[in-house]
């Protein structure tokens, strides 16, 4: 593989990354109740997620679990129920707008490792990811010359890109987390997350 091949793929990514997707809004909402150390351990659990089905679709083990329908639809589901749980939680702060009192109480439930949990299982059930890795990795693979070293450098590159874009934009929501402790910012961002990730989820459901 050339660097020309690989800048292409690079600069794909970028865009793709750029682009609100369910990944964007898991971490805003938790970096929204947790500030910028739960936006990243919930980026970080995206990223495990992103490395697993990275390195499955590399091996080919992706493309095994998309050709078994139950299984795919299986996870499909999983991933509409997961979204909409997620943002069901934000549309209820969102209503109850007691900030103030229920900041104690979420800090005590929110562990660092449930908001890792949170990043992890909104990336993992989500088939349109492994479905990205298999549809676009294979456009940038020569059959007989490109190795396995090459799908994992791609497959890993995909990773890489998601956590640089989430980590920036948890810089974003540091440097403006005195407007966001506004009572009613936080109600219209919460709002907005909680009914983008429902958005999200309906969409998925809608996938054929």
């Amino acid at each position: 593989m050339t660097w020309g091949v690989y800048g292409g793929f690079l600069a794909m990514m970028m865009l793709l990354a750029a682009a609100p997707g369910p990944d964007s809004m898991v971490v805003l909402k938790n970096a929204l109740s947790g500030g910028a150390r739960g936006g990243a351990w919930a980026c970080f659990g995206i990223a495990v997620a992103n490395f697993l089905q990275g390195t499955a679709a590399a091996l080919g083990l992706g493309a095994v679990i998309t050709s078994s329908r139950p299984v795919f639809e299986t996870v499909k589901w999983l991933g509409v129920a997961y979204l909409c749980y997620l943002g069901f939680q934000a549309l209820r702060g969102a209503w109850r707008g007691n900030y103030e009192a229920l900041q104690d109480a979420r800090r005590q439930r929110q562990t660092p490792f449930r908001r890792w949990r949170e990043g992890f299982l909104s990336n993992v059930t989500n088939p349109k990811v492994l479905v990205l890795y298999l549809s676009v990795l294979p456009q940038f693979l020569i059959p007989g010359v490109t190795t396995t070293g090459d799908a994992l450098l791609l497959a890993y590159t995909v990773a890489g890109v998601g956590v640089v874009w989430q980590v920036l934009l948890l810089l974003l929501v540091h440097r403006v987390r005195t407007w966001l402790e506004r009572r009613k910012v936080r109600r219209t961002l919460d709002g907005v997350t909680g009914t983008v990730l429902i958005g999200f989820g309906a969409a998925l459901a809608l996938e054929s």
